[in-house]
């Protein structure tokens, strides 16, 4: 049986979210899923293999759990814990200029 992880303390330990109560708040929310699965529990556990489609405010990621986490540390060392399955894609409406429109 593989390794598994609560999801909300992998969002947190991947550095995916800053706080763990916000990991847990996103899951609470339905901005996860699961295997494209809506999960709306944040101890949900989390294996190796798994894929995680996540909508953050302005960009959705979709991770594959690599690995769970051991603890919460520098981003090199949580970037082992997944790969980055697709470019994220930013919500609609964001046009990259910073806020600087060109439109008066």
């Amino acid at each position: 049986m593989a390794a598994t992880q609560r999801l909300d303390k992998w969002l947190w330990f991947a550095r995916v979210t800053k706080t763990r109560t916000l990991a847990a708040r996103l899951v609470l929310d339905g901005h996860v899923r699961l295997n494209a699965r809506r999960i709306d529990a944040p101890a949900k556990p989390v294996a190796a293999g798994d894929v995680l489609t996540v909508a953050l405010e302005r960009q959705v990621r979709v991770l594959r759990v690599l690995q769970p986490g051991a603890r919460r540390g520098p981003f090199p060392e949580a970037r082992l814990l997944f790969e980055e399955l697709s470019e994220s894609v930013t919500a609609p409406g964001d046009d990259h200029d910073g806020g600087q429109s060109s439109n008066p």
